[in-house]
């Protein structure tokens, strides 16, 4: 039998006398949906046996990361990362991404998700782990542009994402959300729709309206003015706070140093009070009001504690006294 050529399903293609690549890895696979080529002349598209070529004793040889998951859940999970083959089978996402077999891929314990679910969190379906991530290479690295679905920018077209906000943005605007994943609030400068108006402004903090302070003092590779994550703040699969924001700091804070940052420290909003987010990555050189002040999980460095921030740091405002 001659070589086939690179499939998106090369590692898979151990039965029917096909040996894959020893060299090759899950990212060099590259895409993982099957599309009507597979089989190398098709001859594989449209069939729901899996079984008929890929035994399951061979399967995913090179990826040991997964073969033992994919051993215990069997052929129900071949359509989870490699698409229905033509045949329309359902993608089980959830089948293997659940708290009991990949409880930290990703972590979605906690009360708050971005999961498209109602109040209180039922349980996770498939479709919404869909909807933003349709083709993901399962190769344990994230890429916002192979891992993420292609959502359409502002001028409709399905462009490259130049960061993960970039990502956030494409639901989270004005005039051109996507269809079927509508915002609708009546607040004009509400942040899940002003939010794209005022990323670029985003960090600037007490700068952008005039009459702010800058309290110097930065965490590791936070600088003044830079443009900071969404996700450094919010958590997507789960958090115990409103609003998405982290209630630990390993699950956001992206410029900490690993060390810092996996101490996992915890975060609790309530009333407005974000003192213990700001604090994750704000330490003041020079202390004033209640910066030298814990607040209440182990660190110092913000001027107030327990009032509301929002009345001075707004988010979803081009001017605006810091956030």
């Amino acid at each position: 039998m001659s070589r086939l050529p690179l499939l998106p399903l090369i590692l898979l293609l151990t039965g029917c006398g096909i040996e894959a690549d020893e060299s090759m890895s899950l990212r060099d696979a590259g895409h993982l949906i099957l599309g009507s080529g597979h089989g190398g002349d098709g001859s594989a598209w449209g069939l729901a046996d899996c079984a008929a070529c890929h035994p399951l004793t061979l399967i995913h040889r090179q990826a040991p990361r997964i073969r033992g998951i994919v051993q215990d859940k069997g052929y129900d999970s071949c359509a989870g990362c490699h698409g229905g083959n033509g045949v329309q089978q359902p993608r089980r996402c959830v089948l293997c991404h659940n708290p009991t077999d990949l409880p930290a891929h990703p972590p979605g314990d906690g009360v708050n998700g971005h999961d498209f679910v109602t109040p209180g969190r039922e349980p996770l379906r498939d479709d919404q782990c869909l909807a933003c991530h349709v083709a993901s290479d399962m190769d344990g690295r994230f890429d916002i542009n192979r891992d993420l679905t292609r959502f359409a920018d502002a001028s409709g077209l399905a462009t490259p994402y130049a960061s993960l906000s970039d990502f956030c943005l494409r639901c989270h605007n004005r005039d051109h959300q996507q269809s079927g994943f509508d915002i609708t609030t009546t607040a004009f400068d509400d942040p899940l729709v002003a939010i794209e108006d005022a990323w670029r402004y985003s960090d600037k903090h007490g700068e952008v309206a005039g009459g702010g302070r800058t309290y110097a003092g930065l965490r590791n590779d936070y600088v003044y003015p830079s443009r900071v994550a969404c996700t450094d703040c919010h958590a997507m699969h789960g958090t115990q706070n409103a609003g998405l924001i982290i209630d630990r700091s390993d699950r956001g804070a992206s410029r900490l140093t690993a060390d810092f940052r996996q101490q996992a420290w915890p975060v609790t909003t309530d009333e407005g009070d974000f003192s213990q987010l700001c604090v994750l990555c704000h330490a003041m050189e020079t202390v004033l009001e209640q910066g030298g002040v814990d607040t209440g999980n182990g660190l110092r460095g913000v001027h107030r504690l327990g009032e509301d921030c929002r009345p001075c740091h707004r988010h979803g405002e081009a001017a605006q006294a810091g956030m």
